[in-house]
């Protein structure tokens, strides 16, 4: 490689280094704990979005999303209750799941 191409390629890669800096810090600042927000609002927030990640343990998180539009082409929504600030079993609405495939012998 001539110097040439690694001062072209030196940019490229700081460019990509503070993307994704930026990119982890926004993600991070998202982060919604259930326990803290009132069931409506999360409800909301999940309509509103089409598909958040929403933490309900001290590591316990899910993606919780609206319809199954979210989820990837052969997923399937399953409805999911988890706990908020009012009300212990809330209604947020669907995670996506693999479909169980079962065997024929």
């Amino acid at each position: 490689m001539t110097n040439r191409h690694k001062t072209c390629l030196l940019p490229t890669l700081l460019g990509v280094i503070i993307l994704g800096s930026a990119c982890l810090s926004a993600a991070q600042a998202q982060q919604v704990t259930s326990q803290n927000i009132p069931c409506s609002q999360l409800q909301t927030m999940v309509r509103t979005e089409g598909a958040v990640t929403i933490y309900y343990g001290s590591h316990l998180y899910d993606r919780y999303v609206d319809h199954a539009g979210f989820c990837a082409t052969m997923e399937r929504t399953k409805a999911a209750w988890i706990p908020s600030k009012d009300n212990p079993q809330c209604f947020v609405g669907y995670t996506c799941e693999q479909p169980h495939l079962t065997s024929k012998r």
